[in-house]
């Protein structure tokens, strides 16, 4: 099958090559990739709507070549919308796909898109971010230290009184949101991360770092800020990613954070059955945000050390 027009009602999207191989070991095709994105739509979609995509293309799957893309290139479909941004770094105006709907989600999944990254903001609200991340990822270590360190960042938040969400990153990492409902800019989203991540690192300095260079940070679990730029991407919750298996970066329950945890049990070929029995678990990253100067309070009252500063 070379070419297919998949028709869902009102929705018609104009698929390619669905026969291309994209994961050799396993033998998933190009149309295994679209159908997955087609049946987790309605988990997918809130996260994804109506923010700009960086594009992580594989057109010839995980084992051929890839790049980032953030320029879509005409010409498009006249359901695609566009998002026209001026990129200080570049000094150029870079033209984002913006994911409106199924038909645009399944556009990007032909295009090779394996994995969906988002901007942590949404079009209307550009430059103030829904949530902000703490990336943990590890450099030559084993993964029941990311645990280890899950479960202290769990406990750090509990302690001034912020809920946060914890999803596999489909590596083997993890991901940790704290909603912000778009009430602060992404400077203040960083900056706060930040001063979280030194409490995370100041409580187990043995396994975690802060460093940037992955060189002077290898055997530590890497606390990564610096997903909280405008412009900078993550791994959407529910997205495939390219990799062996065909892992799904899958939300979890805060107990599930445990010795036993396998990231890679959660699959293209498992997760739905999952979904079906747990929902979806990241609905309250969208939720109410927090209360950044009142959390601060509660920061200096836990932790002197920044009282002082």
């Amino acid at each position: 099958m070379d070419s297919k027009s998949i028709d869902f009602s009102s929705l018609k999207v104009k698929l390619t090559n669905l026969e291309k191989i994209y994961w050799p070991e396993e033998g998933y095709k190009k149309k295994d990739l679209i159908e997955y994105y087609k049946n987790v739509s309605s988990f997918i979609l809130p996260y994804i709507k109506d923010r700009p995509q960086s594009l992580n293309r594989h057109p010839d799957g995980i084992k051929g070549e890839s790049f980032f893309q953030k320029d879509i290139d005409p010409p498009y479909p006249a359901f695609i919308k566009v998002l026209d941004h001026y990129s200080k770094s570049t000094g150029k105006i870079i033209n984002y796909l913006v994911c409106k709907d199924l038909n645009s989600l399944l556009y990007m999944a032909n295009l090779g898109c394996i994995e969906i990254n988002p901007w942590a903001s949404r079009v209307k609200t550009l430059r103030k971010p829904d949530f902000l991340i703490l990336d943990l990822d590890p450099e030559d270590i084993s993964f029941d230290k990311v645990i280890e360190v899950a479960i202290t960042a769990k406990k750090i938040l509990d302690k001034i009184k912020i809920k946060g969400f914890c999803k596999t990153s489909g590596g083997r990492g993890l991901h940790i949101y704290i909603p912000l409902k778009a009430r602060y800019s992404y400077n203040k989203a960083l900056e706060f991360s930040k001063v979280l991540a030194l409490i995370i690192n100041q409580s187990l300095p043995d396994i975690t770092s802060l460093v940037r260079s992955p060189k002077k940070r290898q055997g530590r679990v890497y606390i990564d800020c610096y997903q909280n730029l405008i412009g900078h991407t993550i791994a959407a919750p529910y997205c495939l990613r390219p990799r062996a298996g065909a892992p799904v970066s899958t939300p979890l329950l805060w107990k599930e954070i445990n010795p036993k945890l396998n990231p890679s049990s959660f699959t293209i070929k498992t997760i739905f059955k999952r979904l079906d029995k747990k929902g979806d678990l990241w609905k309250g990253v969208l939720g109410p945000g927090i209360d950044m100067k009142t959390c601060i309070d509660r920061i200096y009252e836990s932790y002197p050390i920044f009282s002082n500063k």
